[in-house]
């Protein structure tokens, strides 16, 4: 047989046949619909609309004076009930440091893993579906769900607290106060840098997506991991190596919450969480491009 008769592969065959193209292959719509059906997304959806009528729970429970601390310094935490713009900025700074973590792991580390581990896989890449279209498709939505969830909290907590607070100024931490106009913008400002902050833990969790075919390992190991980075942050004796975390920079959004807008901590925290998360997209692709699915 000569080199002219040897039988094409099947992945030329599909490549040359009529009408085939790549990027119409799993159309984001598609994985859209699929992941917006599974009941871990309206699980997370449903828990991050009921947590600002908890806290607003809490608040009528307790007592009505809680910015009285003795003379030091007010928290948001403290002013939280004194107007819904306050509300919705105590809810976010309780929720940045862990519970908005969940989502964005769960999302991007459950979306190749949980297909390994039903074992359909290997049949979606029959389909024929490129492998970098598949992970591209799956990113783009784990990552519009990720940004879904941090916008429906303080969405939520905006229109809960000013029906339960009313709607009026923003009152800071450190003195003084924000337009209510303002402080609507200032908290979308707070909302955009949280979910830029959290692309790392996007791309750990969607890195361990394509290595592990457990799902339960790759969400846990991405909020592991960004545990370990804020003990890390924690430890004072690391001195300035501390600025190489992305913990060290999770709350520089606090800095929106000023009389005058400060970009520098948001900038270098931005620079940071960016460049880890390039890395770690990039090692994603890498590997799910040479990975032998078996299931």
């Amino acid at each position: 047989m000569t080199g002219t008769d040897a039988p094409a592969s099947p992945g030329r065959l599909v490549e040359s046949a009529p009408g085939y193209r790549p990027r119409h292959t799993l159309p984001l719509r598609v994985e859209a619909m699929r992941q917006l059906r599974r009941r871990r997304t309206l699980v997370v959806f449903g828990i991050l609309a009921v947590l600002p009528f908890v806290l607003i729970t809490a608040f009528a429970i307790g007592s009505p004076d809680g910015d009285d601390n003795g003379g030091g310094r007010i928290s948001l935490i403290d002013t939280a009930t004194t107007s819904g713009a306050n509300f919705a900025a105590a809810c976010l700074f309780v929720s940045a440091g862990f519970l908005l973590v969940v989502p964005v792991a769960l999302f991007c580390g459950d979306t190749v893993a949980s297909e390994a581990s039903w074992s359909s896989l290997r049949y979606l890449l029959a389909s024929p579906v490129p492998r970098a279209r598949l992970l591209l498709s799956k990113l783009t939505v784990a990552l519009a769900f990720s940004a879904a969830a941090m916008v429906l909290l303080p969405l939520v907590a905006l229109a809960a607290g000013t029906a339960a607070y009313g709607w009026d100024d923003l009152r800071l931490p450190t003195g003084g106060s924000l337009g209510a106009g303002t402080a609507v913008t200032r908290i979308a400002v707070v909302v955009a840098y949280i979910f830029v902050s959290q692309l790392v833990t996007a791309a750990l969790a969607f890195w361990l997506s394509t290595v592990t075919d457990a799902p339960l390992g790759a969400v846990g190991g991405a909020v592991g991991l960004t545990i370990v980075g804020n003990v890390l942050d924690a430890v004072t004796a690391l001195g300035n190596w501390r600025d190489l975390l992305p913990a060290h920079w999770q709350f520089a959004w606090a800095d929106a919450l000023q009389p005058q807008l400060e970009w520098g901590g948001m900038i270098k925290g931005t620079a940071v969480s960016v460049t880890y998360a390039v890395v770690l997209f990039a090692l994603a692709f890498r590997h799910f491009r040479d990975k032998d699915v078996v299931s």
